[in-house]
Parts: C-alpha cells; sequence; structure tokens
C-alpha cells in the first residue's frame, strides 16, 4: 500500500499497489506493521458494511464523543463514494476543514479517518457497499454528528442528496462551544 497523507494531520488516502493477471487482480487492504509505521492505530475490534441501493444517498455527518471515539478505515467494495471528513478536534489547526476523495471498487483507495473527525459520505452509483474497519466497538449513547449542509463546514457535494434517513436529516448545524462542551462531558 501506498500511504498519502492529506493536508488534514493525521488524515491519510491509502492506495493499493494491485498485481494484476488474466484472472483479476490482488491488493493488499490492511497491514498491521504498516500502520504502525505510519503511526495509525493498528487495532480494530469491530468491522461494519453499508449497503446503498441508490445513487445519491447520504450517510453523515457522524462521530463517536468521548470516551467511544473511533478512527475508521473506509473502503468502497461496490460502487463508488463521495467521502468526506471533517476535523473537529479542538484546537487543530485545521479545526472545521474538510476533504473528500472518490472511493469506488475501481480505484481501491481507502480512507484512514483519525478520531476526533465526523464523516460522512454520497454515493455516486447505485447498489453501492461500503465497509469500514473501526477502532472501538459501537456505543449508541455515544453517537452524534452534525448537518451534512451546515454553513459552518461548506462542504461542496458533488452531486444532489436524493436519499437520506431521517435521522441525519435532524442532525443539528455545528456550534464550536457547544461541540466543545460536548467533548468536556467526557462520558455520555
Amino acid at each position: 500500500m501506498r500511504f498519502e497523507p492529506t493536508r488534514l494531520a493525521g488524515a491519510w488516502l491509502l492506495h493499493p499497489e494491485r498485481f494484476e493477471d488474466d484472472r483479476g487482480h490482488f491488493a493488499r487492504t490492511y497491514c498491521r506493521e504498516e500502520f504502525v509505521t505510519h503511526g495509525l492505530d493498528p487495532d480494530y475490534p469491530q468491522a461494519n458494511v453499508s449497503f446503498n441501493r441508490r445513487r445519491g444517498t447520504l450517510r453523515g455527518m457522524h462521530l463517536q464523543l468521548p470516551p467511544h471515539e473511533e478512527g475508521k478505515l473506509v473502503r468502497c467494495s461496490r460502487g463508488a463514494i463521495w467521502d468526506v471528513i471533517v476535523d473537529l478536534r479542538p484546537g487543530s489547526a485545521t479545526e472545521r476543514q474538510w476533504i473528500a476523495a472518490e472511493l469506488s471498487a475501481q480505484n481501491g483507495i481507502q480512507l484512514f479517518v483519525p478520531k476526533g473527525f465526523a464523516h460522512g459520505f454520497l454515493t455516486l452509483r447505485d447498489d453501492t457497499e461500503v465497509s469500514y474497519l473501526m477502532s472501538t466497538s459501537y456505543q449508541p449513547d455515544a453517537a452524534h454528528g452534525y448537518s451534512y449542509d451546515d454553513p459552518a463546514f461548506g462542504i461542496d457535494w458533488p452531486e444532489e442528496v436524493v436519499v437520506i434517513s431521517d435521522k441525519d436529516r435532524e442532525l443539528p448545524p455545528y456550534d464550536a462551544a457547544a461541540h466543545r462542551d460536548l467533548l468536556q462531558e467526557g462520558s455520555v
């Protein structure tokens, strides 16, 4: 794998090194030693998959609150997504800034999302499947998020949102002071 740092400290794009022949290709998608070498958390006690029937499905912007913050390794195993992360680490030089990358089954690129970031994606094709490795087991009481179209982030989504859950549609706008208070509470 080739590790490409992003402009948001701690977030990486991982490019597979594909070995192709007449059968197709082979690529490694995870290597504990390489994660350790790059200073990334190598432990993933949970794996998730998200299947999305329609192009234009939005999921996000999600995060887990302390003490259950989670890092993620996100991979699109079928179809394509516009994957977005927002740095919500108080005091970070890139606080409230975002990056996006197209992840697809064809390009094989993965996104490493550090703890303290909100994450979401928009499907770019019908029948898209997204796989995640999670650094922490999901804790429903720590689940939180912010509105995907919040002007505080100014995310440039490449297509119209066609499908979104009621829960995601009702996520609150970001408020820096309220967010810091949530983080200070430590346990929800």
